[in-house]
């Protein structure tokens, strides 16, 4: 196996193979990395795809950043922005720890407020989907619609265990294999070629040839996370169309009671069942997601 050397990685050299895998016949879109400051001088990075203006926000889960959604973006051939969560991906991280939803969802508005002229439907996976569901509480000026990939308010440590053993593995591996070893071994029904694509986006080579996670780059935070309140409560008072895709597949961290709770909490709210896919369903289903995107207008 070829291993790239972190001085080799072009994070846009790989579209092809998206391309590739999932049988697409589209042309790659203009796709352009940015920064925008949030607090001070802490930076939010993203991907703008498209030249026109944004028609649609994608917010990622933990431990990812903004390319697991470009086999999404690619399908959709439309103008977006794909954020990198504060601490993931290109983002400088926030003073908070990793799962400070209440800080990301600040950083997140005054990023959108530069990035896009609102309101846009705001689209967020697990972490991100908790943070937009903040944001569209706090700032419904900015958000049209929202949908939440595989998240609820219910979702606790003891359903999302096989996904904080994988991100709370290892901080460093000695070399890439070893890194391909174990994202293989907890993300059996991916492709090899994706999760090596996706490795080369999420993960860095040190000088001394070990990798290690972008997300662990940061020093851990010893504060104290804001409180973000009761999001059952918050989620019941949203006005905006909310859409909750529900993995059907193993991996999945909502269950029948989440989606009773959610319903119960919010009547007019539509849940889509997703078969076949796991947790991230940009990942294992991205044309499925892509076509629900354009269906419902996100």
């Amino acid at each position: 196996m070829h291993v790239v050397a972190h001085n080799e990685y072009d994070e846009f050299s790989f579209f092809n193979e998206n391309i590739a895998e999932w049988n697409l016949d589209v042309a790659i879109p203009d796709v352009r990395r940015f920064f925008v400051a949030v607090d001070g001088l802490r930076q939010l990075s993203g991907l703008r795809w498209g030249n026109g203006e944004p028609e649609l926000v994608l917010l990622h889960g933990g431990a990812q950043n903004a390319h697991t959604y470009d086999t999404v973006a690619l399908a959709l051939q439309r103008p977006l922005i794909a954020l990198d969560l504060p601490g993931h991906g290109h983002s400088d991280p926030s003073p908070f720890p990793a799962s400070a939803i209440a800080s990301h969802a600040s950083d997140v508005a005054r990023a959108l407020e530069q990035l896009i002229t609102p309101p846009r439907p705001l689209v967020g996976m697990s972490l991100g989907g908790l943070t937009a569901l903040l944001v569209a509480h706090e700032r419904p000026d900015l958000v049209q619609s929202l949908m939440l990939v595989d998240i609820t308010p219910g979702v606790n440590a003891d359903k999302a265990r096989h996904i904080t053993d994988f991100v709370n593995g290892p901080t460093s591996f000695d070399d890439f294999d070893a890194l391909l070893a174990r994202t293989i071994e907890h993300n059996p029904t991916r492709s090899v070629s994706s999760l090596r694509r996706g490795i080369l986006h999420n993960a860095v080579q040190q000088s001394d040839g070990s990798w290690v996670w972008r997300h662990q780059l940061h020093a851990r935070s010893e504060l104290t996370a804001p409180d973000a309140g009761n999001l059952w409560e918050k989620l019941s008072e949203l006005e905006m169309p909310v859409t909750l895709l529900r993995a059907m597949g193993p991996g999945s961290v909502v269950d029948d009671d989440d989606e009773e709770e959610f319903l119960k909490r919010l009547p007019s709210a539509r849940v889509v069942h997703i078969a076949d896919s796991g947790h991230s369903i940009q990942g294992d289903q991205p044309l499925v997601f892509a076509a629900l995107l354009e269906r419902l207008d996100a």
